[in-house]
């Protein structure tokens, strides 16, 4: 079967890997491959970001700008009105017009585009995980969590984020009751009382939709929002506006002079009465660019000096949610607090958390009834957490990028191994590529990454082809 009908597998099933399906299967002959997604949920394109039951939980950019196809900015919008997805959520449309669906209603948007490959066999759905991975001959034969095996010419790595990483500091009470390590447990996080005393851990895009859950489910006690920084994720603008800036006619190879370009352009816009908005639109637009420009040293300063505040000012809440933060700050229910944990202890029914003030030498000693981790992804410890990714690590075959937000790839996005060289027939497909592609966390830049990787996938399939016809 592989000589004749070559099996590429897709790891992961969320919407990179269900973007690269989709991709490739249009670009691929029917008949002549076996694209194969392996995911454990009985959906694809969901995955964790869009498979949440939770009606609170908001896409958090707005429709018009979320697609599956690149140069189509409309699409989902499009698909909205056709199919009249929201016309039972009155609340979807922000007080701008702009649109902000239920984040479920987006994985249905890209499960209704696969489908019809589904329904034609271009495309199968292995409702499984994978286990581990072996070398076969010149491919690879992938055991799956069900005891199944599958042979595969080709990998795409497009897994989900890894879960957030337990705090050193955390450590002490992993076992306590009153600790949520995985804020996407929906059935934990519905268990907290009314009142209960909260500490969120991370004050980004998690930390909102676990506040607007808590909300949403009639909690009234005090929350409690912890960061290093205490930077809270911020909204979008009031009107949209083209981006201002160019940071890519000749890009800075110094952080230094990169933000100092950035404040510059920040000062004219602000002369200009524009706000922030634009210019950091066109950074996200550039970014690409702009990352491949700095060199790694330069790339690691970045991630260490600037990476929470341009997460803050990046991933911008969806307005329903910015109400309701807004809301509860105003209420006196909320609190926002730069600082860091320097010791939890359970004590009196809850957990007792010694913290640190940013800058300040006295520490803050509270007790919480329950402590959530919303750190965000731990990209760092991918190999420990995926045994697919693991194994695959185990061969040679890949390698964490040097920048610590995922696997190392080529410019064609191939994984490299530990060797130096790139591995021809694995691929990494969305934000585990990031480290050498920079700016990809979002739908557009997800979208456009996964259209390049399916290109790829088809050249390959080609020279692979050419090979064999040569050799006969």
């Amino acid at each position: 079967m592989s000589a004749s009908q070559p099996v590429i597998a897709i790891i992961g099933g969320g919407f990179s890997g269900a973007a690269t399906a989709f991709h490739l299967a249009r670009l691929l002959p029917a008949g002549t491959s076996d694209i194969v997604v392996i995911e454990p949920r009985d959906r694809l394109g969901h995955g964790l970001a869009y498979s949440t039951n939770d009606p609170a939980h908001r896409i958090n950019v707005a429709a018009s700008r979320m697609t599956l196809i690149s140069g189509q900015a409309g699409h989902f919008a499009d698909w909205l009105e056709r199919t009249g997805a929201i016309v039972d959520d009155a609340e979807a449309i922000a007080a701008n017009g702009a649109v902000y669906p239920r984040r479920r209603v987006f994985g249905g948007y890209v499960e209704s585009h696969l489908q019809p490959f589904l329904d034609s066999k271009t495309v199968r759905h292995v409702r499984s995980a994978v286990a581990s991975v072996e070398r076969n001959g010149e491919g690879y034969r992938l055991i799956l969590a069900d005891g199944a095996m599958l042979a595969a010419d080709a990998l795409v790595i497009a897994t989900t984020h890894p879960p957030p990483a337990l705090p050193q500091a955390l450590r002490a009470v992993a076992g306590a009751a009153g600790l949520v390590s995985n804020p996407y447990d929906l059935e934990r996080l519905e268990a907290i009382g009314r009142d209960d005393r909260v500490l969120v851990v991370g004050t980004g895009l998690t930390s909102a939709d676990v506040i607007a859950t808590l909300d949403r489910k009639g909690h009234r006690g005090r929350i409690t929002a912890l960061s290093r920084h205490g930077y809270r994720s911020r909204g979008h603008a009031a009107a949209p506006a083209d981006p201002v800036g160019d940071f890519t006619s000749q890009p800075s190879r110094s952080t230094t002079v990169l933000l100092r370009r950035i404040r510059a352009t920040l000062a004219d816009a602000a002369r200009g009465g524009q706000d922030w908005h634009p210019v950091l639109d066109a950074v996200r637009r550039q970014g690409q660019v702009i990352w491949k420009a700095l060199p790694v040293a330069e790339r690691r300063r970045v991630v260490r000096h600037l990476r929470a505040l341009w997460d803050v000012h990046r991933f911008r809440v969806a307005p329903q949610i910015g109400d309701v933060l807004d809301r509860r700050i105003a209420e006196g229910t909320l609190a926002y607090r730069a600082a860091s944990i320097a010791n939890a202890e359970q004590a009196d029914g809850g957990i007792r958390v010694t913290q640190r003030p940013r800058r300040e030498n006295a520490v803050i000693v509270e007790t919480f009834d329950t402590v959530i981790v919303t750190t965000g992804p731990a990209h760092g410890d991918i190999l420990r957490t995926n045994t697919a990714i693991a194994a695959l690590a185990r061969l040679g075959l890949v390698r964490l990028d040097p920048i610590g937000l995922g696997l190392e790839t080529d410019h064609l996005g191939h994984a490299v191994g530990t060797s130096g060289r790139s591995a021809d027939s694995i691929f990494v497909s969305g934000p585990l590529a990031r480290g050498g592609v920079g700016e990809l966390m979002g739908i557009p830049e997800v979208t456009a990454h996964a259209e390049r990787i399916a290109a790829e996938i088809q050249h390959w399939l080609d020279y692979r082809t050419a090979l064999r016809r040569k050799a006969s």
